[in-house]
């Protein structure tokens, strides 16, 4: 059965060039997602990490991006080394003068295993919110201007 996709809005106060940097910058990326040993908002470009609940148990993530549109969107797949699955992570921006909105969207949810509880639907709720609504604010507090 298809899942609807997760989606989640917020409305920054920085504009549309600095949202970017944040989810493009492999640097500003490690302050408030993962730490990514290299990335690029390439189409084709495959990246990799890993992150889980707990350090014990840690889950090697396989990604590749699959759509670019400078400053409006970004667009990657996301899979588990090991797992049945993929899905994709979508980021969209929208220019609002000196703010912006930004759009998560994680579809394809529903591909991983069930019998996981890891891969529950209301674990990437969690973690989703608390990227977008704590962590990802924190860089423009920082005065992202470069």
């Amino acid at each position: 059965m298809r899942q609807k996709p997760f989606t989640i809005e917020r409305t920054f106060n920085a504009p549309v060039e600095d949202d970017w940097q944040a989810i493009t910058q492999k640097e500003l990326m490690k302050e408030w997602y993962f730490d990514l040993p290299d990335f690029r908002p390439e189409v084709g470009f495959k990246f990799e990490f890993k992150g889980g609940h707990s350090p014990e148990k840690q889950y090697h993530h396989l990604c590749q991006v699959t759509e670019v549109v400078h400053e409006k969107k970004l667009k990657y797949s996301w899979r588990y080394d090991g797992f049945e699955g993929n899905s994709f992570v979508t980021f969209e921006l929208f220019d609002e003068g000196d703010k912006t909105k930004l759009i998560l969207t994680h579809e394809g949810l529903e591909t991983f295993p069930a019998s996981n509880p890891d891969f529950a639907f209301s674990n990437f709720v969690e973690g989703w919110t608390y990227f977008i609504n704590i962590s990802l604010p924190n860089i423009f507090s920082k005065n992202l201007k470069k």
